[in-house]
């Protein structure tokens, strides 16, 4: 899928104006103060208080900007224009001097000379490439020795399942690019748009030995049987902030959580 980029930019650009007036993404609440971290990525984090963080893949900033509003020096980096542009002013409206740039994660070597404490990504991010060797060569060409990376994305086992989460419709492992069309978004089935968007499964084994070939070690790895978003269909909230499938229930994984560090020889 050599124009993917394409394909997905398009996909990405025509999902902002719908998704910043979803309840899913909370803008005025979040102009307001409120935070769009969660407990998952904040204690894979800790204290970052004066640290320097990369964010990939950062949507419209809601997380760059949180990680600002939490003393840390932040650039958020997203394929989608739009997305970026909105994150810029975002910020501006929150008083942070979180930086963005618009470019895919692969280029980005080539238009940002700087190196980070931190290097974060989460929920959704991964699928959107086909390689995550050169994915991990980023992250590592971006950490300081010593620096650290944290993810929090949905298991893996989740995107086998058909979207009623009624059968296994897709491969576990990396097989193929998934191409397909969808009505509406995650965070607004309802929409009025409809997308063209090509993904890849990801296993954990693709995950964490791409870290480890790049000289990035893990450090944490957890993995959770809930997820904070009610992005899947048919999700049922059974604690506050915590969503399940009611025919699943606890019995799989729909997040997992990891920190690395970039060893320093």
């Amino acid at each position: 899928m050599e124009n993917y980029l394409e394909i997905n930019k398009n996909s990405w650009n025509a999902k902002v104006e719908p998704h910043l007036k979803s309840d899913f993404y909370f803008v005025e609440e979040f102009l307001k103060g409120k935070t769009s971290l969660n407990s998952i990525e904040l204690d894979l984090l800790g204290d970052i208080e004066g640290k320097t963080i990369l964010h990939l893949q950062c949507h419209f900033g809601q997380d760059s900007i949180s990680l600002s509003r939490k003393g840390a020096k932040v650039t958020g980096i997203d394929l989608s224009d739009k997305a970026i542009n909105t994150a810029k002013d975002l910020a501006l409206q929150c008083k942070t001097n979180t930086q963005f740039i618009c470019s895919d994660v692969y280029t980005l070597p080539d238009i940002l000379d700087e190196k980070f404490d931190i290097v974060f990504t989460s929920y959704g991010t991964i699928g959107w490439l086909p390689d995550l060797n050169k994915w991990a060569e980023v992250i590592a060409h971006f950490l300081k020795p010593n620096g650290k990376f944290v993810m929090a994305e949905f298991h893996p086992v989740v995107w086998m399942f058909d979207d009623d989460f009624t059968q296994v419709a897709y491969n576990y492992f990396n097989e193929k690019p998934i191409v397909e069309t969808y009505e509406g978004t995650y965070a607004d089935p309802s929409a009025n748009i409809v997308q063209e968007y090509v993904m890849w499964n990801h296993s954990l084994t693709e995950v964490i030995q791409s870290l480890i070939n790049n000289n990035v070690e893990i450090e944490n790895f957890q993995e959770f049987d809930w997820s904070p978003y009610a992005c899947f269909k048919h999700t049922e909230e059974f604690e506050k902030g915590k969503w399940r499938i009611p025919q699943f229930g606890n019995k799989i994984p729909l997040v997992f959580g990891l920190s690395a560090q970039k060893k320093s020889s």
